[in-house]
């Protein structure tokens, strides 16, 4: 655990940082923005391209990953990061900063970061025991939570103290510091195969195809691949609309505190899942979080507060690194070392798939026809307006998203729990250390559909 732990420590500075900016560009966005024309379009805008760019470049960058030294693959990714980091807070300090420069550097960072989170998460099934993956995974939840703890608190300090670009600087030395760690250790060797006589374009899609292929003949792994998108659909879509939810104009106090709540139950999440390792049936687990986070989603519909959103904010976050580290802890078991980068970032493509269609929907739903149909005299005003809804003014239309989400939620989790290959799946697939798995002896005949 030596090295997972030099590399945890890193990443968590690193992550601190990137917590703090992240906070910082979003309140200046809001101001730009949302003061202006009260639509969260613009917003869920610069969330979107948080995401987008690094699903469209996964499923290569798993088989680079695949191909590279994964340590090498997290310098990089760590490396461009810091620099435009540097450029924006140049930008910042030069007082020349636009809306459309965050966009263009979150598009950026997005693409680096997609060899980022595949090849830490190989790298865990490569340097820590297999009894210990869960309790791995775990404390990367860890470093989840102390950021979401601290970050929104300390940032909406900051922001009055050193302002942006004094945030920005403290960001750019993180990223330096994960540099120092990453560098400083050296990660086992992994056997590779090479293939000669192809051209690189066609032995990267052959391997990515080699990739996709390996979650096809496993429909246990399949159908978990769908519930956890599911889930990140919902997740999505709360990830746009929290922020406005919580927002007020040129105070960074409500949104910093109720953020910061929100990061202590994911804390609380990941410290329960280190200790505790996870239950032998993590499938199970996943199933009844993800019940838990719906319950607590249709609830919050129904009154909206500080208060409410705040309990409702830390439940939810506690049971996501619950959640993320027991279904990661299947992956890594299940999946054999040499192909796992490109497996993980398949599965970080699909399952981030539905997130981006929220990003994409998120706004323009709730801004043209959600908030029509509760506004006064709309269509469902009188009905489903009398049941929803809060007293801090925000709008109806994001009360009855919420509504739809825990419905969604929670019929997502009936129908997941009626499916056998998908409770059982931990069962009917062999660990990779049992066995020796060959791709092209996986006959699909032993999965059956």
């Amino acid at each position: 655990m030596r090295i997972f732990l030099i590399v945890w420590i890193g990443q968590v500075i690193s992550l601190f940082g990137s917590k703090l900016s992240e906070f910082a560009l979003g309140f200046w966005i809001l101001e730009q923005t949302y003061k202006e024309t009260g639509t969260i379009s613009q917003f869920a805008l610069i969330i979107l391209l948080i995401y987008l760019p690094k699903v469209i470049v996964s499923p290569m960058a798993g088989v680079l990953i695949d191909r590279w030294n994964r340590r090498s693959a997290m310098i990089l990714s760590d490396g461009a990061t810091g620099i435009v980091a540097l450029i924006i807070m140049l930008l910042a300090l030069s007082d020349k900063l636009a809306v459309w420069h965050i966009y263009l550097a979150v598009t950026i960072t997005s693409t680096f970061n997609a060899f980022q989170l595949p090849a830490y998460t190989a790298a865990i099934a490569q340097v820590v025991p297999q009894d210990q993956y869960s309790r791995a995974n775990g404390m990367v939840q860890v470093s989840n939570g102390i950021a979401k703890i601290a970050s929104p608190f300390v940032a909406g300090i900051l922001m009055k103290q050193i302002a942006l670009e004094g945030i920005l600087t403290i960001d750019l030395i993180t990223f330096f510091i994960a540099i120092f760690t990453l560098i400083s250790i050296r990660f086992p060797p992994i056997k590779k195969k090479r293939k000669r006589g192809q051209s690189v374009l066609q032995s990267l899609l052959k391997e990515t195809i080699l990739g996709w292929k390996y979650i096809v003949i496993k429909p246990g792994l399949l159908k978990l691949l769908s519930f956890i998108a599911i889930s990140y659909f919902t997740t999505g879509m709360l990830e746009v609309i929290l922020w406005p939810l919580i927002y007020q104009p040129g105070s960074t106090e409500r949104l910093g505190t109720i953020l910061s709540i929100g990061g202590f139950g994911v804390l609380v999440g990941s410290v329960l899942i280190s200790v505790w390792g996870g239950a032998k049936n993590r499938v199970k687990t996943i199933i009844t979080c993800v019940a838990l986070q719906g319950i607590v989603i249709l609830s919050t519909s129904l009154k909206i507060s500080p208060v409410v959103m705040a309990i409702a904010i830390f439940v939810y976050l506690f049971c996501q690194p619950i959640i993320i580290s027991s279904n990661q802890a299947i992956w890594q078991s299940k999946v054999p070392s040499h192909i796992q980068g490109r497996v993980f970032s398949l599965q970080q493509t699909l399952e981030r798939g539905l997130a981006i269609c929220a990003y994409s929907i998120a706004g323009p739903l709730v801004d043209q026809i959600l908030n029509p149909l509760m506004a006064e005299n709309g269509l469902l005003a009188d009905s489903i307006g009398k049941f929803i809804g809060g007293e801090v003014g925000q709008d109806q239309g994001i009360a009855l998203l919420l509504l739809l989400l825990g419905i969604l939620n929670l019929l997502t989790v009936t129908i997941a729990y009626r499916e056998p290959r998908l409770r059982f799946l931990e069962k009917e697939i062999p660990d990779r250390n049992l066995s020796s798995i060959d791709l092209k002896s996986v006959k699909s005949s032993q999965y059956p559909s």
